[in-house]
């Protein structure tokens, strides 16, 4: 009897010697951003972020900048950028650059100069740069059209092109649109906005198929109503447009269907923008957050 037990443990210990083993040490460094216990969650990343000059842009490179990151702070406006950069952390190991993301020549100039400067592929791409335009769409210019739907969605595509071939190079990358609420639904006045937000969210998707096997993950933040230039130039415009009040139109449009009545911050925006740019693996891509006080839930 004790002979047949014993062998029974034997058998037992063997396949359970030979059967595969989770490595809890390997998992630890896994999660780990760095061997560094005090280093940022983003520490030696090579990171992008176009329309940084000022608003949402400026606030994701102000967190990528004290989370270790190297951020390329791009921007129509050169000077705009070149500020941008004074003021972050650890200033001199950062990098402004002017771009039109709308050209092509440009972007892919940037992209070169900017794996030149670091010495190495681009890790991470914020999408970020945007406009607007307020009419409705039976008085609404092609002109207009085209610069809206250019500069969100013509410029992810130009932006998203290039950095695939640097991330393809080194097999990792992450790749964050910022979208809108407006990805999910429509607004009157926006028809060129919303249109071309919705095609983020599409070209997004694609790129996480296609991406996958070559290590690089894709996503979109999707905010709802933030306090920048961008949205202060609407509301005017909005109010004009609509025959209400400046207060009328944050009340009853923009705030309306948010569960608290409050605004989206900037830095709201940069910490799910930093939640993607920094988890450990691709398990998180082709997704969308939405960031907007319950405006649309999903």
């Amino acid at each position: 009897m004790f002979k047949r037990a014993l062998a029974q443990s034997q058998r037992l210990a063997f396949r359970s010697s030979t059967a595969p083993q989770f490595n809890l040490a390997a998992s630890q460094r896994l999660f780990s951003t760095s061997q560094n216990p005090m280093a940022g969650k983003l520490e030696g990343k090579v990171c992008l972020v176009t329309g940084a000059g000022s608003g949402i842009g400026k606030g994701i490179a102000q967190l990528f900048a004290k989370e270790g990151g190297k951020v390329v702070v791009g921007d129509l406006n050169l000077a705009a950028a070149q500020a941008t950069v004074a003021g972050l952390d650890n200033a001199t190991q950062h990098l402004a650059v002017g771009m039109d993301v709308t050209k092509e020549q440009v972007v892919t100039e940037t992209y070169e100069a900017i794996k030149k400067h670091f010495g190495k592929p681009i890790d991470v791409v914020i999408c970020n740069a945007g406009v607007q335009h307020i009419d409705p769409v039976d008085k609404l210019s092609f002109d207009n059209w085209r610069k809206i739907v250019s500069v969100h969605l013509d410029a992810a595509f130009l932006c998203t092109r290039e950095a695939l071939k640097q991330m393809y190079e080194q097999k990792y990358g992450k790749i964050i649109y910022i979208g809108s609420v407006h990805s999910k639904l429509a607004s009157p006045l926006k028809a060129p906005y919303v249109s071309a937000k919705h095609g983020v969210l599409g070209l997004c998707r694609a790129v996480a198929k296609e991406g996958a096997k070559k290590g690089v993950s894709a996503n979109v933040i999707c905010p709802g109503f933030v306090l920048t230039p961008l949205v202060e130039k609407q509301i005017p415009e909005q109010a004009k447009e609509l025959g209400i009040s400046e207060q009328e139109v944050v009340k009853n449009i923009m705030l309306k269907d948010t569960v608290d009545g409050e605004f989206t911050t900037i830095d709201d925006v940069a910490q799910a923008t930093l939640f993607f740019a920094s988890h450990p693996t691709n398990a998180l891509t082709g997704q969308s957050m939405i960031v907007s006080h319950g405006w649309y839930m999903q």
